[in-house]
């Protein structure tokens, strides 16, 4: 199945047999084409296998199947800086981010893309007799132009990109578009002057960059006429007062972070964008700060296992390192939504020194990921849909078809009690016992009051001969439904089957195979190794009033009558 292969991708990725993953999600792949994460996990295998124009086809897919998911961009941008088009790489974070503001890979991979850019850009510095070649070198110019409000909405429009490019490229050409007024305006964004509308002569006015920038206004509109009083204060309300106090204690503690952060005091800094993140939480700076702490973090951690191995440190040493790294991958997760960096980090550190702390990080990451994986993927109408395909193969008896169409609705919706209770059946007539006992605990589990999951379970049970168990199972759906006739039947059948023994009716192979039976359950087993129950045993062979006092004690007669149904002790 699909979700195998991927599996075998994930830890062939994992331990770096990189070709080995790339088979694996192919052949995950040809099972379920739709799905983008199998798309995504391929394409970086592609990439760490330098296979970078594979890797962009897979990613480009990626998007096209899930246009709304950050990741997507990711493995774009990293296939599009592996093929050294830096500008489409900066674009593709760019997108992604627009969608995740908080991801910090998006926001690392943005920063890698802009500097190679910028470092390819220098190496072909533009000629000599362009005065404006530099103002379109990197991707400082794609920066600025977002940034103004006016030029911002001219990056939507497909003409204009390609004419920054083709600047970018031979800053010369850009006496080819200076007709449109778009790349005028773009220019004096980019140079940090203003050039007035077509009707406003040539003059230029130079544009203080640290000044805020506010709503323009006209000459008329700054001058006040001396005798206009200025106008009163409002009187703030309490609330507001609040408010505002509030928000001033938040700026000193992201100030006290800020502080912490140069002094590299990461543990403090990441307190006190906590507390201001707590007192303001209309301010997203004092989020992404903290999440720049946590990447800091790792980043120092990395250096850590680099001057371990140097150094050939204890093993102990590098797997903490690697944990602690691990553990700022996962906080920054919650907001990139991305658990693999944090995954793997962990597996790392396992390799290096085993230890229970960073296994059970590891399992938890684990978890996490297949949470989020799980809501990706969530959706009711589709699971009903396959389980109504089950339930016609199920009366067509075929119960492999019918279980693979139950399995894929509890994928879509894994809170739906109905096709646990029909998976179990299906796991019942195929003779899968321990599967179908499963599945109808999990439907009982998720609906207490739903009869069906305990005439399955009972069923089941009763095929393996634990009577006991299946009258106790039927007994509790009675509780929810009194009236139901297969649990009233499967009671009477129990109870049939244990009075069998209590009567000594069975014979000597049933009776030897209810024993063997009974000796494995665990509970029979700690009321046969109970030192007050021996005493009872031995009371009832060789002191029958003795026996008859027990008798009167509720619990000790319960456990008599256990060990009755089990067969151990016979009545005669």
């Amino acid at each position: 199945m699909a979700d195998e292969a991927k599996a075998k991708g994930n830890a062939a990725f994992s331990s770096g047999d990189y070709e080995a993953a790339v088979r694996h999600f192919t052949e995950a792949i040809s099972l379920s084409p739709d799905n983008h994460v199998l798309y995504s996990n391929r394409s970086a295998a592609h990439a760490s296998l330098h296979n970078y124009a594979d890797a962009l086809a897979d990613a480009k897919k990626t998007v096209e199947l899930k246009p709304d998911w950050s990741k997507g961009y990711s493995r774009l941008g990293a296939a599009h800086l592996g093929l050294q088009d830096y500008i489409e790489a900066v674009n593709s974070y760019k997108k992604g981010l627009d969608i995740d503001p908080n991801n910090e890979a998006l926001k690392s991979g943005l920063a890698d893309a802009k500097a190679a850019a910028s470092a390819s850009f220098r190496s072909r510095s533009p000629p000599a007799d362009n005065p404006f070649g530099s103002a379109f070198a990197g991707p400082e110019m794609w920066a600025k132009l977002t940034a103004d409000p006016t030029t911002r909405s001219y990056l939507d429009q497909d003409d204009f990109r390609n004419m920054m490019k083709d600047i970018q490229r031979n800053p010369n050409n850009l006496n080819l578009y200076l007709k449109d007024q778009r790349v005028m305006q773009a220019l004096g964004v980019l140079l940090n002057v203003k050039f007035k509308g077509p009707t406003g002569g040539d003059d230029v006015e130079m544009q203080d960059e640290d000044a805020p920038k506010g709503p323009e206004t006209s000459k008329e509109e700054t001058r006040k006429p001396e005798s206009e009083p200025e106008p009163e204060p409002m009187e703030l309300t309490e609330e507001e007062k609040e408010a505002k106090e509030r928000k001033e204690k938040a700026l000193k503690e992201k100030e006290a972070g800020n502080a912490a952060y140069k002094k590299k005091e990461f543990e403090k800094a990441i307190e006190h964008y906590s507390s201001a993140l707590e007192l303001d939480d209309e301010d997203i700076s004092y989020l992404t700060n903290r999440a720049a702490v946590y990447l800091e973090m790792g980043k120092d951690c990395d250096k850590a296992v680099e001057r371990g191995r140097e150094l050939r440190s204890d093993f102990k040493m590098i797997a903490r390192a690697l944990t602690r790294k691990g553990t700022a991958l996962v906080k920054m997760a919650k907001c990139s939504k991305d658990y693999e960096p944090a995954i793997e980090t962990f597996q790392k550190a396992l390799t290096e020194h085993r230890n229970p702390d960073t296994l059970k990080k590891l399992n938890e990451a684990e978890k996490a990921k297949k949470e989020l994986e799980q809501q990706e993927i969530f959706d009711p109408k589709i699971a009903d849909e396959e389980r109504e395909k089950g339930n016609e193969f199920f009366k067509q008896q075929k119960y492999p078809e019918a279980i693979q169409h139950y399995t894929e609705s509890l994928r879509r919706n894994p809170k739906d009690p109905r096709t646990y209770s029909n998976r179990a059946a299906c796991y019942t007539k195929l003779g899968a016992m321990p599967e179908g006992l499963k599945d109808a605990d999990k439907c009982i589990e998720l609906d207490p009051t739903f009869s069906k999951g305990y005439t399955r379970k009972g069923a089941i049970q009763f095929f393996l001969k634990e009577y006991d168990k299946a009258l106790e199972t039927y007994q509790e759906g009675l509780k929810h439904d009194p009236q139901n006739q297969e649990l009233l039947d499967g009671v009477r059948r129990c109870v049939q089957q244990i009075n069998k023994a209590g009567r000594g009716e069975l014979s000597p192979e049933e009776l030897k195979e209810r024993q063997a039976k009974g000796m494995q359950d665990p509970e029979i087993q700690n009321i046969l190794s109970d030192p007050v129950m021996r005493q009872v045993l031995v009371d009832f062979q060789e002191n029958p009033k003795a026996a008859q006092d027990h008798m009167k004690n509720p619990q000790v007669m319960n456990k008599i009558q256990k060990l009755i149904n089990a067969g151990i002790v016979q009545m005669r």
